[in-house]
C-alpha cells in the first residue's frame, strides 16, 4: 500500500459537510492541512470550518470534477454517496479518494457487505435478498419470524427498516424498502451491541478499545468506552476488526459495528467506512482521535496512539435536548461538543457530551 505523504498546507477533501466532516476539518487544521467540504447543504457543520466549502449535488459530475482538481486527496464522512457519480470522477482523476471506492461500493450496500462478511469467514446474522412479496414470504418462511427487513442502501438511524413480528402484513413491510431491492435479516438475540473503531494506514494498524452503544428510537444515544466484556469477547471484536480492515485495503477509517449474543458470540452488524458516532469519545480520551486517524491516514503520516488515558462516557444531544446545555455546562466534568446546527429537530444531532472517568473505573454516570 502506497500513500503519498502530504505536507503541511496541503488540501484534503472531504465529501460530506456534516458534523464527522466538521470533527475531520478541526483534526486536520491541527496538524497543518487546508480543507475543502463538499456537499448539498450550506452553511453546514463542516462547511463553517473549512478552508473552502463547495455547496453542490453528489450527482454533479462537473462540480465533483472541480472539486477533486482542488484537492491534494479526498476522504469522505458517510458512506451514501452516489457511486456511479463518484466512482468515474475518482478514476479519471488523479487525486486518491480514502478509503477506496471498492470499499465504498461494499459499505453502502448491506447485501454486498454481508457477502463480503461472510466470504472472509466472519460471522454475520443471517440474511436473504428480498426484491419482491414473493422474495420476502420465501426469506421469512426459511429465516422465521421476529426477523428485520432493511433497504440494501441509503438506511441510517433507523430508516428504511421494519421489524416484522408474527402479525406484521406482508404488504405493510414491503412498503418500507419503497419499491428498492431489500434485505431481510434474521432477528438477533443479543446481550449487547458493541463496535470497534479502526485505523490503517502506511503499513499500520490501530484499533480502539470495544465500547458498548446504546440506542433510543433506532439513534445511537449513549456510548461506554470500554465495552462491558469479557476479554475473550474484546479479543474477538478486535480481531475481526483488524481483518475486516486488512481485506478491506483500508486506508482511513473503519467502524465495525457488532452484536454480542447471550452465548458470547460475537456477529458483525454494519460496517461505516469513515468515524463513527460511537468513537466521539475519543477526541477527549485518547491521545489521537478517530478524526486524527483519519487524516493520518489519508494523509500518509503515520497513525496516532489509540490507546485511551481514560474510560468515558458518550451522550448524543438529539433534537431538543441541545436545551440542556446550560446545564451540562454548569457541569465542570462536562465536555461539549456542538455541531452548529441552527435548528433542533427529532432525531438529529445536535452534538454529544463526555464525561470521563480514571481509566478501570465506571464511566457509567
Amino acid at each position: 500500500m502506497s500513500v503519498k505523504r502530504l505536507p503541511p498546507g496541503a488540501t484534503i477533501g472531504i465529501l460530506g459537510n456534516g458534523q464527522l466532516g466538521r470533527m475531520a476539518a478541526l483534526a486536520a487544521a491541527r496538524l497543518g492541512y487546508r480543507t475543502h467540504s463538499f456537499g448539498p447543504e450550506a452553511d453546514a457543520p463542516a462547511a463553517q470550518v473549512s478552508s473552502v466549502a463547495t455547496v453542490g449535488d453528489y450527482r454533479d459530475k462537473a462540480a465533483l470534477n472541480a472539486f477533486f482538481a482542488a484537492c491534494d486527496v479526498v476522504t469522505y464522512e458517510f458512506e451514501n454517496i452516489p457511486l456511479e457519480a463518484l466512482g468515474g470522477v475518482a478514476k479519471a482523476s488523479n487525486t486518491p479518494l480514502y478509503p477506496s471506492a471498492k470499499v465504498l461500493a461494499i459499505c453502502q450496500d448491506r447485501l454486498a457487505e454481508k457477502t463480503f462478511l461472510n466470504r472472509i469467514g466472519i460471522a454475520t446474522a443471517p440474511f436473504a435478498r428480498v426484491r419482491n412479496r414473493h422474495d420476502l414470504e420465501m426469506a421469512l418462511a426459511h429465516l422465521g419470524r421476529p426477523a428485520v427487513l432493511k433497504t440494501t442502501r441509503m438506511g441510517y438511524d433507523g430508516k428504511g427498516q421494519i421489524k416484522i413480528g408474527s402479525k406484521t402484513p406482508i404488504d405493510v413491510a414491503m412498503a418500507v424498502l419503497k419499491g428498492q431491492e431489500g434485505i431481510l435479516e434474521g432477528f438477533v438475540d443479543f446481550e449487547r451491541e458493541i463496535s470497534v473503531v479502526i485505523a490503517r494506514g502506511r503499513g499500520q494498524i490501530a484499533s480502539y478499545v470495544p465500547v458498548e452503544n446504546r440506542h433510543a428510537h433506532h439513534i445511537l444515544d449513549e456510548t461506554f468506552a470500554p465495552a462491558p466484556v469479557s476479554r475473550a469477547v474484546a479479543q474477538q471484536a478486535e480481531a475481526i476488526a483488524h481483518l475486516v480492515a486488512a481485506k478491506l485495503a483500508l486506508v482511513g477509517v473503519l467502524a465495525v459495528e457488532m452484536f454480542v449474543t447471550r452465548k458470547g458470540r460475537v456477529l458483525v452488524n454494519e460496517l461505516a467506512p469513515r468515524p463513527h458516532n460511537s468513537g466521539h469519545w475519543t477526541i477527549d480520551a485518547c491521545p489521537a482521535s478517530q478524526f486524527d486517524q483519519q487524516i493520518r491516514a489519508v494523509a500518509g503520516l503515520p497513525l496516532g496512539d489509540p490507546e485511551r488515558h481514560s474510560d468515558a462516557r458518550m451522550k448524543n444531544l438529539i433534537g431538543d435536548e441541545v436545551r440542556k446545555v446550560p446545564g451540562l455546562l454548569a457541569d465542570p466534568h462536562a465536555i461539549v461538543h456542538l455541531y452548529g446546527k441552527a435548528e433542533p429537530r427529532p432525531g438529529r444531532k445536535m452534538g454529544h457530551v463526555v464525561w470521563l472517568a480514571k481509566k478501570g473505573s465506571s464511566a457509567r454516570g
